[in-house]
């Protein structure tokens, strides 16, 4: 059976496109309508500008960002961009981030009267400076921001947290005892790149988000400590680029799995991962 149901939402299939991997330009290769969801790149109350310099860096076993929260701003992307997510017919996870909680309080509120299915509060971006380093490490400053989007909320409200937390479990219990119905984990870790020529780090920002299958074994350790500490479901995230990849998400816990660097890699990531689900799980009678 592969439909999946996340807070009261029924997905087709528990393949979701991670937040700032994906859009509308995808349905070139296939019917995005097969998909389990969707998230949107990360959404700020107002527009914002990205990163300066190099934003995309390959590395071994993955890549390295650092585009930053460059968005058109809530109110945007409900008058321009929500309408073409949702003719797809799949579900529409909305990602929102900001350097306050009054701030992703007031874009949740805006986004309240659309219809989005899930709101993914983004507490984790280790490229911006401002909100989400400081409110992905500890718990008590994520619960606290997590309790006040909670009290504007009216969709299933899920948190995507930071591997770099001081402590990924009491993270987790802390933004479940806040209000969370769902978490997604984990986002990308801070790495550095330098450039040897130039004898200068890639970025302009010194440091950028690692992701890829570099750092799956971490990201399914740490979906296994969230599922552990917290009775909610949780996504998992991290360098799934196979289908037995997902099964391993699922296996630790994890009700879903987000699909992220590999649409870079093969734009048909989807279709296996879909289709291999089925086959793995099969051979077990899942």
């Amino acid at each position: 059976m592969m439909k999946t149901d996340l807070c009261g939402v029924e997905l087709k299939n528990p393949v979701i496109m991670a937040s700032g991997t994906f859009g509308i330009e995808y349905a070139a290769f296939y019917d995005l309508g097969i998909l389990g969801g969707i998230c949107s790149k990360g959404l700020t109350l107002e527009p914002r500008q990205g990163n300066a310099g190099i934003r995309v860096h390959e590395t071994a076993s993955g890549m390295m960002n650092s585009v930053g929260l460059q968005n058109p701003g809530a109110r945007y992307f409900i008058e321009h961009k929500l309408p073409e997510l949702l003719a797809l017919g799949t579900a529409v996870i909305a990602n929102v981030g900001g350097s306050t909680a009054e701030e992703m309080a007031e874009a949740v509120s805006l986004l309240n009267a659309t219809g989005v299915h899930i709101i993914e509060l983004n507490i984790s971006c280790p490229n911006v400076r401002h909100g989400g380093v400081a409110f992905g490490v500890k718990a008590g400053v994520a619960g606290d921001a997590v309790r006040r989007v909670r009290a504007v909320c009216r969709k299933p409200l899920m948190v995507k947290l930071s591997p770099s937390a001081e402590n990924i479990g009491e993270m987790a219990a802390a933004c479940a005892g806040a209000g969370a119905d769902a978490l997604s984990l984990v986002n990308t870790f801070p790495a550095m790149a330098v450039d040897t020529e130039r004898r200068r780090p890639v970025f302009s920002s010194v440091t950028a988000g690692l992701s890829g299958p570099a750092i799956k074994p971490i990201a399914l350790r740490m979906v296994y400590e969230a599922c552990r500490a917290a009775d909610i479901p949780v996504v998992g995230l991290g360098g799934i680029t196979t289908a037995a990849d997902a099964i391993e998400f699922i296996m630790a816990g994890g009700g879903a799995g987000q699909i992220g660097p590999a649409n870079f890699a093969d734009p048909l990531t989807r279709p296996p991962g879909i289709d291999g689900r089925r086959e793995v799980m099969g051979k077990d009678g899942g």
